[in-house]
């Protein structure tokens, strides 16, 4: 089985995910690392970097089975919640969403997410029940409870089964000094490092602390067992700050305590009731408060002893205030010293204002290659206010050069030059720098789609070495599905058909494609049937059977053994929707168990991963497959799939219509574009070798020439057929 943490890399993520790991689960996580930290969990699993608002956390859902959804990503912090209420919202709601959504469409049985005792606010009754009004007093209180209700209604809803708890404060090993129950980590590491405590008032408030992996042990019972709705995860004893004190002055002693006013809007007692808990799942805290606090200090006593990893620290504000306009200034003060060396060479050489080479011109373009439009225009104001004082250093005065049109023809050379030379590279830098974040984009895409292909991957080959060690009948599979490995749905579809019979040890074997409403089934390959016995086409409303596999997504048995019904009936899918459908009929009576139907899933399972690999390249690779903006097989593309439909119908005698086109008036395009509209999803159109168009027929037959090009007649076109 399968489990997904998110912010399994957290505090309390951590321990969930070891607890799972020890009892035997698969064990996946996604986490943003915004808290967490990759070093808490030392146990195998698969780790996808994501926040859970982020779209491509389906590509997770996509490549595992998930069966169990265990919601621990949060934004903790009440302080937080409070100065970026959005920020809180958008991970607390908008992610819980998401992940239920997922986990809805997908298929997850159970989702158990996390809430808060802040849902509660004040309460003047001790202790807190479930059936307590909620008023929550912070945005974080009001977001786990907002997260509450849409499990609820997720629930009545889509059928999806959701378990939440209210935590009280938990502490434990890897907690950082941060979020609701810190003052144990805080107190701990003080104490650890020699630093008084600082008690906040009299240190007779109280909390209801409870360990971590008592809560850890909770979530994986709710996650095996019926219970939905929500429950307080408590210990259900007060206990106040001054007793932590004492028990930690036990292990080690306290070296200060300093004494500070109390905290305004601190909470003066806290206890949730967990008694509804406790009965229902069968649990029950094991970690008293000496317990707890006890191997939280030995934990903390073993990771400072660790030698500390190098932090890179960020820059204060005002240093990267100063780094940009250093980087700003660079520019303008290269351009000064440049102008500088022109000024310097003019005055050194003067006839190179009027000679070979005009060096203002030379340092307008270098400036302009080297930094764009803006320091082109400085060049060029400063060039034009060099070239003025040679004119009047020359004898000229202002009067007479405002009549000059040689000077201002100059003027204009400076400003045409800068201008094109400016834009041009501005230009240039804005492709460049577009171009690199689409290629970041796509190297992020690649990074992460490669992951999944690998995490994939490997489970795929586990399973193969499972099949083969697992018996003859399993070994037979793996060889049977090797088959399967095609690029191209037809080749995937005709190998499909002899995988059934090999594994199912049938004669009848037919593959049904299903349209985009899922309305009509047409015809793709079989084997075994009497030709004109077999439809072509069925119309899902007129088969309960179909509506059934269709709807459902599951095997359909034929219990009342109906003649004019298959045997066993299994869905292939794509993109979770049901693409096509593969019946067996000529089953031994003997075969006719749950045992083969088990078997008839394994092999369809197998056959729908490689129609779906078959599609996925296929949609990679449009472009390559068809001629630009047209719905045209280019040859080689084409070619193949005639080649598969040759093979199909010398195999199986699966028969196919090959027909030539012969357009007058009409582009092909044109031609390509009106058949399309007449033409089955099962159909192509395609470009030979020698530049014909041609259309492929499937599952039709000579006798069937007549009728199709009458139903594809036009005035322009004549279709022959060229090979049946």
């Amino acid at each position: 089985m399968k489990v997904l943490i998110t912010g399994g890399y957290g505090f309390i993520g951590s321990h969930v995910a070891e607890r799972f790991h020890q009892e035997g689960y698969d064990v996946i996580i996604i986490d943003n690392l915004t808290t967490g930290k990759k070093e808490n969990v030392t146990i195998k699993h698969k780790s996808y970097q994501l926040s859970i608002e982020d779209p491509k956390c389906v590509e997770v859902f996509k490549s595992h089975k998930i069966e169990v959804v265990v919601h621990l990503a949060a934004q903790v912090s009440v302080a937080n919640s409070v100065s970026n209420p959005i920020a809180d919202a958008g991970s607390n709601i908008v992610g819980l969403v998401n992940m239920l959504n997922l986990a809805t469409t997908y298929g997850v049985k159970k989702f158990i997410y996390a809430s808060s005792a802040a849902v509660y606010g004040i309460q003047k009754e001790l202790p807190i029940t479930e059936e307590m009004e909620c008023t929550p007093i912070s945005p974080y209180g009001m977001s786990k409870l907002s997260g509450e209700m849409y499990c609820e209604k997720w629930e009545r809803l889509y059928g999806l089964q959701t378990l939440g708890f209210r935590f009280s404060n938990v502490y434990g090993p890897r907690q950082d000094a941060i979020g609701e129950g810190g003052v144990i980590s805080i107190f701990t590491n003080r104490l650890l490092t020699e630093q008084p405590l600082i008690l906040h008032g009299d240190g007779d408030q109280t909390r209801d602390f409870i360990y971590v992996e008592d809560v850890a042990f909770a979530i994986y019972r709710g996650a095996n067992s019926p219970q939905t709705g929500i429950y307080n995860l408590s210990v259900n004893e007060q206990t106040s700050v001054n007793r932590i004190i004492e028990v930690l002055n036990e292990i080690q002693p306290v070296p200060e305590i300093i004494h500070k006013e109390k905290r305004a809007g601190d909470i003066e007692h806290s206890v949730l009731d967990n008694r509804k808990v406790m009965r229902d799942l069968d649990w029950s805290p094991l970690y008293t408060i000496e317990e707890g606090l006890a191997k939280t200090v030995a934990h903390f006593k073993k990771e400072s002893k660790k030698p500390l990893k190098a932090e890179k620290r960020a820059p204060s504000p005002a240093r990267v205030k100063a780094r940009k306009i250093l980087s700003k200034a660079i520019p303008t003060l290269e351009t000064l010293v440049a102008f500088s060396l022109i000024t310097w060479l003019t005055f050194i050489y003067p006839s190179s204002g009027s000679g070979v080479i005009d060096l203002k011109l030379f340092f307008i373009t270098i400036i302009g290659i080297m930094h764009g439009s803006r320091q082109a225009m400085l060049a060029v104001v400063l060039s034009t206010a060099l070239f003025t004082y040679q004119k009047l250093e020359g004898g000229r005065d202002v009067i007479s050069l405002t009549y000059d049109t040689d000077f201002f023809f100059q003027l204009a050379i400076y400003l045409f030059v800068g201008l094109v030379i400016g834009y041009t590279i501005e230009r240039k830098k804005t492709i460049i720098k577009q171009q690199a974040y689409e290629l970041d984009e796509m190297n992020n895409r690649y990074v992460f789609l490669d992951r999944i292909y690998t995490d994939v991957r490997d489970v795929k080959d586990e399973l193969q070495t499972r099949i083969l060690n697992a018996g003859d009948s399993y070994g037979k599979i793996y060889a049977a599905t090797k088959e399967l490995e095609s690029l191209e749905p037809e080749h995937v579809f005709n190998s499909a058909v002899s995988v059934v019979k090999s594994i199912m040890h049938v004669k009848k074997v037919k593959i049904y494609v299903v349209n985009k409403p899922q309305t009509y089934l047409r015809l793709m390959a079989s084997s075994g049937y009497d030709a004109s016995g077999l439809a072509k086409s069925l119309k899902v409303a007129e088969h309960a059977y179909l509506n059934e596999v269709i709807n459902t997504g599951a095997i359909y048995r034929n219990e009342h053994l109906r003649e004019d019904v298959p045997l066993m009936v299994a869905p292939l899918f794509h993109n979770e929707k049901v693409t096509a459908i593969i019946a067996i009929d000529d089953l031994s009576f003997e075969s006719f168990s749950m045992y083969h139907q088990n078997l008839f899933k394994i092999t369809t399972d197998l056959i729908s991963s490689a129609l779906n690999k078959a599609f996925t390249h296929i949609s990679a690779t449009e472009s390559q497959r068809y001629y630009e903006d047209s719905i045209i097989l280019k040859p080689e593309v084409f070619s193949d799939i005639v080649t598969s439909k040759k093979k199909m119908y010398e195999d199986y005698g699966v028969p196919y219509l090959l027909l030539n086109t012969e357009c007058f008036d009409l582009s092909t395009s044109a031609t390509a574009e009106y058949l399309s509209t007449k033409l089955r999803e099962t159909d192509y159109l395609g470009m030979d070798y020698a530049g014909n168009l041609l259309i492929l027929l499937t599952n039709t037959s000579k006798d069937d020439e007549e009728k199709i090009v009458n139903r594809l007649a036009h005035d322009s076109i004549i279709l022959t057929a060229t090979e049946e």
